[in-house]
């Protein structure tokens, strides 16, 4: 049975108070109070720090089983290298991050704006990925949207990331074509009033009955009215 996994990017956000922290609640509880409502994460801090073994714990401690991390990859990987030298770059990252255990949900490779199409990099990559870890990936420039690299993507079964509201979102019916998944990022500065949630959640659902978990991230917003926007999605599911 297919499952959605829903979340935000982030929940150490001070800013989130009242509308979705409750006013007196103290930084060291953010993660706790939240894993209490919504069951996935995405991590976006992994990006620029490999976590510590102390990170993790803490995250482990204020989390019930079940609850799943999604974590962006190394900008060491994506940004630094280019996504050349995978033998290299990854085995250091896969290190930091395996302690999590059952906790550790899809990793997320979002290449840089910059980083044209390259069939034979991007081959030479997945290549690279350990099987049955969930990975997907994220490009921000056009030229990736074609055919063959979505075959190359298939053959591993790496998730083409969709990003609502960034600068080259993938074609929105790729979504989980490539993989037995779907990796959504909801980031349209406008918001998901209740229409706009209605709408994901009809997408959603087509994902599931075709047999795809489903991990869908809203946006880290100034308020916290995502979260609540990640849970009336829910809801809906």
């Amino acid at each position: 049975m297919s499952i959605a996994h829903v979340g935000t990017s982030g929940w150490a956000y001070a800013s989130w108070k009242p509308t979705f922290f409750p006013a007196e609640l103290k930084a060291a509880g953010f993660l706790r109070h939240y894993a209490g409502r919504l069951g996935t994460v995405e991590v976006n801090y992994t990006f620029n720090h490999l976590p510590t073994a102390t990170s993790i714990d803490g995250w482990t401690s204020a989390t019930p089983p079940g609850f799943i991390f999604a974590l962006k990859a190394s900008r060491r990987i994506t940004h630094t290298d280019l996504l050349r030298h995978p033998a290299d770059t990854l085995p250091l990252f896969w290190e930091k991050v395996r302690p999590l255990g059952d906790r550790l949900g899809p990793v997320l490779f979002q290449a840089p704006p910059w980083l044209k199409r390259d069939d034979d990099l991007l081959a030479g990559f997945v290549a690279e990925l350990p099987a049955g870890q969930r990975c997907a990936m994220e490009f921000r420039d056009a030229s990736w949207y074609a055919a063959e690299v979505y075959e190359i993507l298939a053959l591993r079964g790496v998730a083409l990331c969709h990003a609502e509201g960034e600068r080259a979102p993938s074609p929105l019916d790729l979504a989980g074509e490539t993989a037995d998944f779907a990796y959504l990022r909801l980031r349209d500065t406008r918001g998901y009033d209740e229409p706009a949630v209605a709408r994901w959640a009809d997408r959603c659902r087509t994902l599931m009955e075709r047999g795809r978990d489903v991990y869908a991230y809203f946006r880290h917003d100034d308020d916290g009215a995502n979260g609540i926007a990640a849970e009336r999605l829910i809801r809906a599911l």
